[in-house]
């Protein structure tokens, strides 16, 4: 599991004081890079192979409203990976560790041409750091 910490800003709220919906998401995406950064394999690092990691699908269940200035720590697992489909797990916990939302996002790795990237062959360091964390 890997945190990561976003501080909850002003525009990220809405007329009823508490942040959109809409936002979670992008929180999870900051923290899905910010995981690729920490077990090494940053975005910078990826897309100089020419691999590009689009989501394929995206789910938040949302639990406890988050307000400005809130810390948000957001835990990240990889929940499955079997080599082409890559399913990351977010916890996002406010200070007192209430449960403000839980999501999900899966992800596969494509090359600058479309094709999916087959990390066993291609780039099994990077296979064995994944499959390492799905354990």
């Amino acid at each position: 599991m890997r945190q990561y910490e976003h501080k909850v800003q002003y525009y990220e709220t809405d007329k009823m004081g508490i942040v959109h919906h809409s936002n979670y998401i992008r929180w999870m995406e900051e923290a899905r890079v910010d995981f690729l950064e920490q077990i090494g394999w940053g975005f910078d690092k990826l897309e100089s192979f020419g691999i590009v990691s689009p989501v394929t699908a995206v789910t938040c269940a949302y639990k406890a409203s988050t307000v400005f200035p809130e810390i948000i720590s957001i835990f990240v697992t990889v929940e499955e990976f079997k080599g082409v489909r890559l399913k990351l797990k977010y916890e996002m916990r406010k200070a007192d560790n209430t449960l403000a939302c839980e999501g999900h996002s899966e992800h596969c790795f494509l090359d600058a041409d479309g094709r999916v990237v087959r990390l066993k062959k291609e780039y099994p360091e990077f296979y064995e750091v994944l499959v390492s964390l799905a354990k």
